[in-house]
């Protein structure tokens, strides 16, 4: 399918002065967030706080609390003369990323393999089957909206609310990344791939299933790299493009409906 490109502002707009209120401050911290998920700060782009601040209406402190908060999640970096710093698109990083992925999901399929009901698995396995039936031709933020949805529900069916967070944090600094693989194709391999982990699943193979996550999920170093260099295109190329639809927050629930 054609590459499509990611809109340059965020999900929402905080409210004016949002951020005076622990919600407001929350509601700060998911726009600026989906911002440096996104890329909308270029790699190695010092970020303009005052700019900033007018630009979602509110005042510099509680900006900077949640810019340290992204600091502290890994999206930025702070340097003493230049100040908070968009983190870089890096093969390497990203690369370490995967294997991470790769090691925590092993885990999760095992420990859902022993702790998720059967219900829950055949929930599951309708969530992958109607997963199918999306257009070839679908947005690729809706396709990966679906996969982070499946995998999600894994990490809820493990009963373990760290394996949860964990795979939530990794998702969000990978998720740039995963957009343009779904963008290049890459769904055609991913429903197969989740039925056969479902199978393995309902099965309680619990010895098959790392094997099928770490085939599913990894990557090479030089795929990674690859991906990456469409990403930096479609960074610098989208502010010259016609704003798009915005690659949303995940709001499916695998195995909910």
């Amino acid at each position: 399918m054609p590459l499509s490109q990611p809109a340059t502002r965020p999900a929402t707009q905080p409210t004016p002065r949002a951020a005076r209120t622990s919600a407001g401050q929350a509601e700060l911290y998911g726009a600026v967030k989906a911002m440096a998920v996104r890329f909308e700060f270029k790699p190695g782009e010092r970020i303009n706080e005052v700019e900033l601040a007018r630009r979602l209406n509110v005042s510099r402190t509680p900006l900077r609390e949640v810019l340290n908060q992204l600091m502290v999640e890994g999206f930025l970096t702070r340097s003493v003369n230049r100040g908070f710093i968009a983190r870089l698109l890096d093969a390497k990083q990203i690369h370490s990323l995967y294997e991470y992925r790769a090691v925590l999901e092993a885990g999760i399929v095992r420990a859902a393999c022993e702790r998720a009901t059967d219900e829950e698995l055949a929930s599951l396995r309708a969530f992958v089957e109607r997963s199918r039936d999306e257009p070839d031709d679908s947005d690729a933020a809706r396709l990966l909206e679906l996969d982070e949805a499946f995998h999600l529900a894994l990490a809820r069916y493990s009963r373990n609310d760290e394996f949860v967070r964990a795979l939530e944090s990794v998702n969000a600094r990978i998720h740039f990344v995963r957009w343009i693989d779904m963008q290049q194709g890459r769904r055609s391999h991913t429903q197969g791939e989740h039925l056969r982990i479902v199978d393995a699943l309902q099965k309680r193979d619990i010895e098959a299933l790392p094997g099928l996550i770490s085939a599913h999920i990894g990557r090479r170093l030089d795929q990674i790299t690859d991906v990456i260099r469409t990403g930096f295109s479609t960074i610098y190329m989208r502010d010259q493009a016609e704003p798009a639809t915005a690659v949303p927050a995940n709001t499916t629930t695998a195995g909910e409906n």
